[in-house]
């Protein structure tokens, strides 16, 4: 069954045109709209929202839920959000959850990428095939300061903060991150496939790109949030580079180095995520525990694709929502 909605939302500058489309067999409803951002003008931003099965119910009228964000929201459907979520609802392993799925803009290098809060300015990484991250401090603010009020204020919403994740793979793991790291007053979780924390200022050199990572660096001069908590996943055979020769594969060590903190063998370092005192879970896989800040995920022979995202999906959803 499908209803169509045509509506304009006043105040805050967003006008909407949402589709709702009711999916029988799964009980659940898909809304599409189109939200203006006016940093990106004449562009709309797509968004999906994804409800739980039983959110238009009677019994559920007055429950509220937390809420999942997603960058690259077109690749829904071939990382299979629909159906994990509900098997996983089948065996009641999971909480339920609105999942808010953002299409990625037309130039998705611009928006996905790093940012300052600090200073209101993007942090431009260097890439094969361009810049990365030239509009991320506008992107990033966007969903962080109108996609999430605008989503609080139409839907049943849990608002705090660590009822509020955000989700992302590639470089939509990299900006994903950036969300959780730069405001940590709205997101409290954060998963993060496959993230391109290669991503460096000087890539002139392996030495120059160890030495400049941005993530490295946000972090090693960053200080706690407190309450943050991060899921990292990587496949083991993403790639055949090693930068340094140590036998790990550059997407496993780039995430490793956040995590754990990186030292050259020409003495150069910097500090990780453990070095600021969160708690870490270098191999959830084989211990899936959920008390730690810190998890990381290798999925043996995963790739760098949607294959892959699609079975860091399911681990990644019972980390967040787990009822166990």
């Amino acid at each position: 069954m499908l209803a169509w909605l045509l509506a304009c939302c006043a105040g805050n500058g967003w006008a909407v045109a949402a589709t709702v489309t009711t999916v029988a067999d799964a009980n659940s409803a898909v809304i599409s709209l189109q939200l203006d951002a006016t940093a990106f003008a004449p562009e709309r931003i797509k968004v999906a929202v994804y409800l739980p099965q039983d959110y238009d119910s009677s019994a559920a009228s007055g429950r509220h839920y937390p809420v999942l964000y997603a960058n690259d929201g077109q690749d829904m459907a071939a990382v299979g959000l629909q159906a994990t979520l509900a098997q996983l609802y089948r065996q009641h392993a999971i909480q339920p959850v609105i999942v808010v799925a953002i299409d990625m803009l037309a130039d998705r290098a611009s928006g996905y990428g790093l940012s300052d809060r600090s200073t209101s300015r993007s942090l431009v990484g260097g890439s094969p095939i361009g810049p990365i991250g030239t509009r991320a401090q506008e992107y990033s603010a966007w969903v962080a300061t109108q996609l999430v009020p605008y989503i609080d204020a139409h839907y049943r919403t849990r608002r705090s903060v660590r009822d509020r994740a955000m989700l992302g793979w590639s470089l939509g793991a990299l900006n994903a991150f950036n969300l959780g790291w730069q405001y940590p007053d709205v997101f409290g979780r954060v998963g993060a496939f496959s993230p391109s924390f290669w991503l460096a200022t000087d890539r002139s050199n392996a030495t120059a790109i160890e030495h400049t990572r941005l993530v490295q660096g946000m972090v090693d001069r960053g200080g706690k949030r407190a309450g943050l908590k991060m899921w990292f996943a990587v496949g083991t055979a993403e790639e055949n580079s090693d930068r340094d020769g140590n036998g790990i594969i550059d997407a496993v060590n780039d995430v490793q180095d956040v995590i754990e903190g990186y030292r050259g063998a020409d003495g150069f370092h910097e500090g990780g995520l453990k070095q600021l005192g969160y708690s870490v879970n270098l191999d959830y896989a084989r211990h899936p525990s959920r008390r730690t800040d810190i998890a990381l995920f290798l999925l043996q022979g995963g790739r760098h694709n949607q294959a892959a995202w699609k079975q860091m999906l399911p681990p990644f959803l019972l980390w967040a929502y787990g009822k166990h």
